[in-house]
């Protein structure tokens, strides 16, 4: 039983840019199903921050957990508290290296967004900011959902399509007001008919994010 609970725990953890115990921040990037950790360092390069350390975890099988987003949380188990828990490790990790959560940025793209920003939610603190690109908290559409704890005014920039045929605008517009209640400076963003995809406009918010946390 133990095994199984342990998806994704004993998988690589792929880094860029200054070492933990050097870095002015740390960025935690998340990929998306049937990505690569690889994958997302790719938006680590874009963002040309020397200073900074980047870690992206490698889910088991390319896959964070098996079902959409938009399903009960439990459908997607063990998955998917697997990775909530990878999550957890690193911030601890930076935090053991000497990283202040303020200057910890959790970010992801896809299934990656929707599970940093599920960590957020359930694990609400000032980080150095939120950077979800195509994704949002996961659980069903208009699922009632507790939101507790503060975050108090760490800076969150979520965007996406509103033409994104995974991600529906209106899961997109919920996840910013889960933020705004939990006391999170939110910049939204929806892109008309973009599709899947990350942007320009998206990858120079994000960097001036990561600036902030790393000044």
């Amino acid at each position: 039983m133990q095994a199984t609970q342990e998806v994704h725990q004993g998988q690589p953890v792929y880094t860029l840019g200054a070492k933990l115990t050097e870095a002015k921040a740390a960025v935690i990037l998340v990929h998306g199903r049937g990505a690569t950790a690889q994958d997302i360092l790719q938006l680590g390069q874009a963002l040309e921050q020397p200073d900074v350390a980047f870690l992206a975890p490698q889910a088991a099988g390319n896959t964070w957990y098996p079902f959409s987003f938009l399903e009960p949380p439990a459908r997607n188990e063990p998955g998917l508290s697997s990775a909530l828990r990878v999550l957890a490790d690193l911030v601890a990790e930076a935090e053991e290296s000497g990283i202040a959560a303020q200057r910890i940025v959790l970010g992801g793209f896809s299934q990656g967004a929707c599970l940093a920003s599920e960590f957020a939610a359930r694990n609400p603190r000032r980080y150095g900011g939120l950077i979800a690109l195509s994704g949002g908290v996961i659980g069903p559409m208009g699922a009632p959902r507790t939101v507790a704890g503060s975050v108090n005014g760490m800076p969150a920039f979520i965007g996406c399509s509103d033409a994104d045929p995974h991600i529906p605008a209106a899961r997109v517009e919920e996840t910013a007001a889960v933020f705004r209640k939990l006391g999170a400076d939110v910049t939204l963003q929806i892109y008309p008919g973009m599709g899947h995809v990350i942007n320009q406009d998206e990858i120079d918010r994000a960097r001036d994010l990561v600036r902030a946390a790393a000044s």
